[in-house]
């Protein structure tokens, strides 16, 4: 039987974070199967659509990151 002192120890927020990713991957793995998508492959893009952003800014220079923004930025005041 498992000992309940392994849970005490842990930060509440861990916790809590640790439950909202399981119960998350659980939800995207049973709408992947319900329409018919392979759940590995989306697990798999997950994870490259989580670290993609991030690795893409650590790769453009700084003024490269001013152009996209400037042109997200013409973009987001020329469609209102």
């Amino acid at each position: 039987m498992r000992k309940r002192s392994s849970i005490n120890n842990r930060d509440l927020n861990l916790l809590a974070q640790s439950i909202a990713d399981e119960t998350t991957t659980e939800k995207l793995l049973q709408d992947a199967i319900e329409n018919g998508k392979n759940p590995a492959a989306v697990m798999l893009g997950r994870l490259g659509g989580l670290k993609g952003g991030k690795a893409r800014a650590a790769k453009l220079s700084a003024e490269e990151r001013s152009e996209i923004a400037k042109k997200a930025a013409q973009t987001r005041w020329n469609t209102k």
